[in-house]
């Protein structure tokens, strides 16, 4: 990998306010970095988690804590609608909007010690088997290695990586019993994960009586209650809290979630809980703020590409926030007032030598 041109080309997605393109980067280093250089970057290789906890790994060693941590892993979905279909640019269902969007969807996993987080692996869905479809004889698309998948090997390679964490935290699409199974079972870690309101659970699995199950929802619980109990074909009891909570529009929502660590109250349990909210802060700042959303290419290959860089440049903004006391946004808002003031003296230059001419 070509560290300097990632460093080059990072930090141009952090500066730059446009659509991101190879000739906007070589003008702006008045062409000391030719648009080939640029091209060939994007073209090179093939970047993802790896090189990813290559370059973060010493930021988690300084930051890492024995307890505290914690790993957040969710997905968001770039939307592309006017790119080509590709195998990583294709349909995908957005729970946000209800309904399927085009993009690509790509799953993060971000650990974090107090209000310090950096993503440590990220993988991007590819729907590369095709089918027709029998009703309406469309072509489809799939994918052989699902989110869930992903999700289980991000998990261990992040124990294998040996970064330190307490809790796992994911929202309900991610709340399958396989899941959580891997995470009690195999890694030997604690979770709190949200669960849909229609799950299935049982209060009771006391030998030799009658185990009934019933859907969350309609459990006898008020806002901030919990209680043990188990999922089908799980061996392990969990502790279920129901949060009763407000959305921005005024709308009253309810949140439920379960974890295997009996030894917390509903308090501590909504309050790492809320910690997950530090990754819906990444997928904001690194489609805003790293130009995730303003690929140079419709090049399968260098799209992906562009995303590791995006990706970095979050990083970098990151690790500056932490410096200096500044959110992504603040950081962001300083680089575009310089470099309104710099084409405001360009602006007054060029009228001085107008102004001399005539």
């Amino acid at each position: 990998m070509n560290t300097e041109m990632l460093d080059i080309y990072s930090d141009y997605l952090i500066t730059q306010n446009q659509q991101a393109s190879a000739t906007g980067l070589a003008a702006m280093l008045d062409n000391k970095v030719s648009h080939d250089q640029v091209t060939r970057f994007l073209h090179s290789g093939n970047f993802g988690s790896k090189e990813l906890w290559a370059y973060v790994k010493p930021e988690i060693r300084a930051a890492e804590q024995k307890t505290g941590g914690v790993l957040i892993l969710d997905d968001t979905i770039e939307e592309k609608d006017y790119t080509d279909e590709s195998d990583i640019v294709c349909w995908h269902y957005s729970h946000a909007k209800g309904r399927l969007v085009k993009g690509m969807n790509i799953l993060t996993c971000m650990a974090r010690y107090e209000d310090y987080s950096l993503p440590v692996g990220y993988d991007v869905i590819k729907k590369d088997i095709r089918f027709s479809d029998i009703e309406t004889k469309k072509e489809r698309r799939k994918t052989d290695v699902t989110k869930n998948d992903m999700f289980q090997d991000m998990l261990k390679q992040a124990c294998k990586n040996k970064i330190l964490f307490d809790y796992v935290l994911a929202d309900n699409w991610f709340g399958s019993k396989a899941n959580m199974k891997l995470i009690d079972s195999e890694l030997n870690k604690k979770f709190i994960i949200g669960i849909k309101s229609n799950r299935t659970v049982t209060l009771s699995r006391e030998k030799g009586t009658k185990i009934e199950y019933q859907q969350v929802k309609n459990l006898d619980l008020q806002d901030g209650d919990t209680c043990k109990v188990w999922l089908k074909e799980l061996t392990m009891p969990l502790q279920l809290l129901k949060k009763v909570f407000k959305n921005e529009n005024g709308s009253e929502g309810t949140l439920y979630v379960v974890t295997n660590d009996d030894a917390i109250d509903a308090d501590k349990i909504y309050k790492i809980y809320q910690k997950r909210w530090k990754i819906e802060e990444f997928h904001k700042s690194v489609k805003h703020n790293a130009s995730l959303e303003k690929s140079p290419t419709k090049v399968m290959k260098s799209q992906m590409n562009h995303i590791f860089s995006s990706v970095i440049a979050y990083c970098k903004l990151e690790i500056l926030s932490a410096k200096k006391n500044l959110n992504h946004f603040a950081i962001k808002f300083k680089l575009v007032v310089k470099a309104n003031q710099a084409a405001n003296q360009e602006l007054a230059r060029l009228r001085l030598g107008v102004s001399c001419a005539a």
